[in-house]
C-alpha cells in the first residue's frame, strides 16, 4: 500500500516537474535557427527541446531498423536464427536481469520475491538448466519442498544438471531423516563427481553410520587421492575406521579378523587409546606379550588412559601386587607427571597395602584436580592407614558432589560419551571424540568410581545419611588380579 502510494507521489512530482520546465521554456526569449536549402527555420526554446527530443528517438529508431536490416540480410545468407536472435535479445535481457535479481533475494533470505523471479526468468528465458536451479533454492527457502523436489527431478533427467539435481535430492533426504537414501543418492553423487567434497564428507559420514566401514575407508582414500584430506589426518581416520571394523568383527565372533584390524588400527595411529588397547589384546590372544607392552607404553607415552592401564593389567594376570607395582613403575616413568599416572600408582600400592607411598604418589592432586576418583583414592588411603570413620566419610561425601574428570567428549556438540565411538550418538559427526574433562557440570558419568581401572569405590546416589555413610564408608579394592590371589594374601 505504502509502496503504490510512493509510485503515484513520484508520477505526480514528475509531471508537475515537466509541466514546470515547459512554462520556463516558453517564457524564454530566442532559440535555435537553422537555415536548410535556403530556407530558414527559428525554433523557440521549448520547440527546440521538443525537437531534440524528436531527434534522438529518430536516431534510435534508425539504429534498431539498421540492426534489423543486418540480422535479415544474415538470414538471407543462411544464417537461420539470425532474425530469432534479434527479437529475442529484450526477452534474454529481461530474463538475465530476472535471474539476477532472483540470486541476490536468495541471498538476502527472501524466498517469495525468489520465487516470483524464477517464474519471470524461466518465461523469458527458457533455460531450464539455468532456471530451475533457482526456482528449486527459492522453493526449499520459502518452503516448498514439494515444488522443489519436482525441480530437483527436472534436473536429473538433463545429463549437464544430473548432478545438481542428485545433490540436491540427496539433502533433502537427509533433512527428512531418510538416511538410507540418501547414502544410495550419496554414492551416485560421488560416482559423478569424485572431487566434490562436500559429497565425500556426507558419503563419509552416512557410511559411518551405517556402519559400513570397508566403504568408509573407501571414501577416505578418494579423499586423500583428490587433495581433500592432509594425510596424517587420512592415517587417524583410517585407524579409526579399522578400528570400527575390528569392534565390529568382534562382535560377530571372527577372532582372528578382529585381531588383524585391531593391529592394523594401532599401525596406522599408535597414539589412537582405544586402537591401542584393542591392538594389545589382540597380541595377548596370540601370546605375544611384549608386541602388547610395547603397544600400550608407546600410547601411555602419548596421552595416558585408564583403558591402557587395563590393558597392561591384562598382560600378566596371575601377578601378585608388590609385582604388578614393579612392573607398571616402567609405565609410569613415560609420563611421571601425568595425573593419570599418579592415580594409576596411587591406586597400585593401595592395592599392595602401602598407604603412606599411595600418599605420596598422590601427591596433591586431591587439592588442584578433586574429582570423584582422586578423592575416593584418599578415603582409600585414610581407611588403610586407621583414620577415624568420620575422616573417611568426609573424603567420600566429597567425592559424591565431585566432578568425574575426563571423559569421551564430541568436540561438534560437546555430548558426554560413556565409551569411546568413531560416530558421536548426539550430533553423528564423524571422529570427533576427544579424552577431556567438560567445562561443564556432568549429567552421566563416564569415568566415575566404577570406571578407574584399578579400584572400585562405592557410591551413594543420595545424600550421606548415618545409615547410607556407614554403606559408603566401605570402598572396596579390586585390583586387576585373580581373586584366588587376594584370598592367599589375607590367608597369610
Amino acid at each position: 500500500m505504502l509502496w503504490s502510494l510512493l509510485k503515484i507521489l513520484v508520477f505526480v512530482a514528475l509531471i508537475a516537474l515537466m509541466a514546470f520546465g515547459g512554462g520556463i521554456l516558453m517564457e524564454t526569449a530566442g532559440g535555435v535557427q537553422i537555415t536548410v536549402a535556403g530556407t530558414e527555420y527559428t525554433f523557440g526554446a521549448l520547440q527546440s527541446v521538443i525537437a531534440l527530443m524528436v531527434l534522438v528517438g529518430l536516431v534510435w529508431v534508425f539504429l534498431k531498423l539498421m540492426s534489423l536490416l543486418v540480422a535479415t540480410l544474415k538470414f538471407l545468407n543462411g544464417d537461420d536464427t539470425a532474425l530469432s536472435r534479434y527479437f529475442d535479445k529484450g526477452r534474454e535481457r529481461k530474463g538475465y536481469q530476472a535471474l539476477a535479481d532472483g540470486l541476490m533475494a536468495i541471498a538476502s533470505g527472501e524466498g517469495r520475491l525468489a520465487m516470483a523471479k524464477a517464474a519471470r526468468a524461466e518465461k523469458f528465458l527458457q533455460k531450464p538448466e539455468l532456471t530451475d536451479l533457482l526456482t528449486a533454492q527459492a522453493a526449499e527457502l520459502s518452503g516448498d519442498t514439494k515444488k522443489a523436489a519436482e525441480v530437483y527431478k527436472r534436473l536429473i533427467s538433463n545429463q549437464a544438471t544430473r548432478f545438481v539435481g542428485v545433490r540436491g535430492i540427496m539433502k533433502q533426504k537427509l533433512s527428512e531423516g531418510d538416511t538410507e537414501t540418501a547414502l544410495k543418492l550419496a554414492e551416485k553423487a560421488i560416482a559423478m563427481r569424485p572431487k566434490h567434497e562436500e559429497v565425500q564428507d556426507t558419503l563419509l559420514r552416512l557410511q559411518a553410520q551405517a556402519q559400513d566401514w570397508a566403504g568408509a575407508r573407501s571414501t577416505l582414500a578418494t579423499k586423500l587421492k583428490t587433495g581433500m584430506l592432509p594425510r596424517d589426518v587420512f592415517k587417524r581416520r583410517d585407524a579409526v575406521l579399522a578400528l570400527s571394523a575390528a569392534g565390529a568383527i568382534v562382535a560377530e565372533g571372527a577372532t582372528l579378523q578382529q585381531q588383524e584390524q585391531a593391529i592394523e588400527a594401532n599401525r596406522l595411529s599408535p597414539d589412537l587409546v582405544p586402537a591401542a588397547a584393542m591392538a594389545s589384546r589382540a597380541h595377548i590372544a596370540k601370546g605375544k606379550k611384549r608386541n602388547a607392552a610395547q603397544v600400550l607404553k608407546k600410547a601411555w607415552g602419548a596421552q595416558p588412559h585408564p583403558d591402557l592401564a587395563h590393558a597392561f593389567a591384562e598382560i600378566e594376570p596371575e601377578e601378585t601386587a608388590q609385582q604388578r607395582v614393579v612392573r607398571f613403575a616402567q609405565l609410569a616413568k613415560l609420563q611421571p607427571q601425568h595425573d593419570e599416572t599418579k592415580l594409576v600408582m596411587a591406586e597400585l600400592h593401595i592395592v599392595a597395602e602401602d598407604f603412606p607411598e599411595a600418599r605420596r604418589v598422590l601427591g596433591d592432586l586431591f587439592e588442584r584436580a578433586p574429582d570423584a576418583r582422586a578423592l575416593t583414592l584418599m578415603a582409600a588411603i585414610e581407611r588403610g592407614e586407621g583414620a577415624s570413620d568420620a575422616v573417611v566419610q568426609g573424603w567420600l561425601a566429597r567425592a559424591l558432589n565431585a566432578p568425574r574428570g575426563p571423559q569421551w567428549i564430541c568436540d561438534s556438540c560437546h555430548h558426554i560419551h560413556a565409551h569411546w565411538a568413531p560416530v558421536c550418538e548426539h550430533c553423528s559427526s564423524f571422529d570427533t571424540m576427544t579424552w577431556t574433562t567438560p567445562d561443564t557440570p556432568e549429567i552421566a558419568s563416564a569415568t566415575g568410581v566404577h570406571m578407574l581401572p584399578l579400584i572400585v569405590g562405592v557410591q551413594a546416589e543420595q545424600p550421606l545419611t548415618d545409615e547410607s555413610a556407614e554403606e559408603a564408608e566401605l570402598v572396596i579394592i579390586k585390583p586387576v588380579i585373580p581373586d584366588a590371589v587376594i584370598s592367599d594374601q589375607k590367608a597369610k
